[in-house]
């Protein structure tokens, strides 16, 4: 089931934005007097269609992209019979350039203004959420790959990069993950010290053997909820207990928690919880996914900033472009050999298990935003079979005045979809390696 829901989300989400895509380069091209001969979602063999007037809707069996035919253009399709003939007035080649230049830039404008709309709706409705660093009076738990750089479960993180900051998610942000020679300032004993992050701490924090991430705040933590047919509940705990012992260790904060039940699946524990000023000893089972069924309550306040939509526009817009920064940077880092393509590189799978494995309106429109962001800045890319290979030979054309050839641009798209073929395989390979290596 959880695979499924991953599955669903990823496709409803890739359908969406390749729809919205394709859309823009359809309602460009009849703007300006094109003729579209097919509009699809997904890839041939066909699933189901329709005609209506000169435009034939389908969607395809294989739903990782799209395409419109619009008559006259060298495309995927390497229909090359039509260029043959004499250019008849409703082709993409009869028309000026910056009409074909607004055509082929139109699916990248749509899912920029997709994700820029997103990004405004969510900021706008939901606010910033967030843990005040002033909140987190007992330091961050360090992981094993925290530990690596130098940081010590204890440790305050007092700045980032010489700059103080307000919520605690910093700690993880762009600007640490994607910065170069990038530093924490931390408290640790009464002493200041700055640990420097390695310029690879996205690729390590990229292997799935790093699953406890770099850090979390060292925070109590109660039962806030406890359903009915819970194994919780059949223990005994209630609401508002504080689980302090498992199996005669002690338990303070949440990740000591998760930790153990980690290590517990699927076996019997005794448990020690305070109620009030009482201690109350209980036997319970994890699950096999090291779960005993109750809903945590955190200990620590958590502060919300609502916006007005005069203040979301500019927000969002601003956060959606941040994405774009983001996968440049990260490109850099790529080129830079900072961090490796493998690392780096995710097909399908790895796109479905950030959405994961639980389904939540807020989280789908968040990633599918994001996505949408991601697709525009790659299909900007100047390589030929994307938009942006198109692009870049219109924009010749339109600074030389000379059109490439038509025997130029089908070996172009030749050449680009063997590239675009081979990265899909490079991506999805890496899926399956991952998967094998750590499963």
């Amino acid at each position: 089931m959880e695979i499924l829901v991953m599955v669903g989300q990823l496709l409803l989400g890739l359908s969406i934005l390749v729809g919205l895509h394709e859309l823009g380069h359809l309602l460009a091209a009849k703007l300006f007097g094109m003729r579209v001969e097919k509009y699809s979602i997904g890839f041939p063999p066909k699933i189901f269609g329709f005609q209506w007037g000169e435009t034939e809707y389908s969607v395809g069996a294989i739903p990782l992209g799209g395409f419109v035919k619009i008559s006259g253009m060298i495309d995927e399709s390497l229909d090359m019979e039509q260029m043959r003939e004499e250019p008849k007035p409703w082709e993409f080649r009869a028309k000026p350039a910056w009409q074909r230049l607004i055509v082929m830039m139109g699916g990248i404008i749509v899912n920029i203004i997709t994700g820029i709309v997103i990004f405004i709706a969510l900021i706008y409705a939901n606010g910033d959420r967030y843990l005040p660093t002033s909140e987190v009076k007992y330091g961050i738990y360090a992981s094993e790959l925290a530990q690596e750089i130098g940081l010590r479960t204890g440790d305050q993180i007092i700045a980032i990069n010489g700059e103080s900051f307000d919520q605690f998610d910093d700690v993880m942000g762009l600007d640490v993950l994607l910065g170069t020679d990038s530093y924490y300032t931390v408290r640790r004993d009464g002493r200041v010290l700055d640990i420097p992050i390695p310029n690879d701490l996205i690729e390590k924090l990229s292997d799935r053997s790093a699953r406890e991430g770099l850090v979390v705040a060292r925070e109590p933590f109660t039962a806030r909820e406890v359903p009915p047919n819970s194994e919780a509940a059949r223990a005994g705990l209630q609401a508002g207990d504080r689980i302090v012992q498992i199996n005669e260790q002690p338990i303070q904060f949440f990740h000591e928690y998760y930790m153990m039940a980690d290590s517990l699946k699927g076996q019997p524990v005794n448990l020690r919880v305070l109620r009030g000023n009482d201690t109350i000893p209980m036997t319970a089972s994890f699950s096999e996914k090291g779960q005993l069924g109750f809903i945590a309550q955190p200990e620590f306040k958590r502060d919300t900033i609502f916006y007005s939509l005069a203040e979301a526009i500019p927000l969002g817009t601003e956060r959606a472009f941040n994405v774009v920064w983001a996968n440049i940077k990260g490109f850099a880092k790529i080129f830079r050999g900072e961090v490796s393509p493998s690392k780096a590189i995710s097909g399908p799978v790895g796109m479905a298990e950030i959405y994961g494995s639980s389904f939540d309106w807020t989280k789908f429109w968040g990633i599918t935003g994001f996505i949408s962001m991601v697709l525009a800045f790659m299909n900007f890319l100047p390589i030929p079979a994307l938009d942006g290979g198109h692009v870049m030979f219109l924009t010749y054309e339109m600074i030389s005045g000379r059109k490439p050839s038509d025997k130029f641009l089908e070996n172009s798209q030749k050449v680009g979809i063997v590239l675009l073929l081979g990265l899909m395989a490079f991506a999805i390979g890496n899926d399956i390696f991952k998967l094998v290596t750590n499963p």
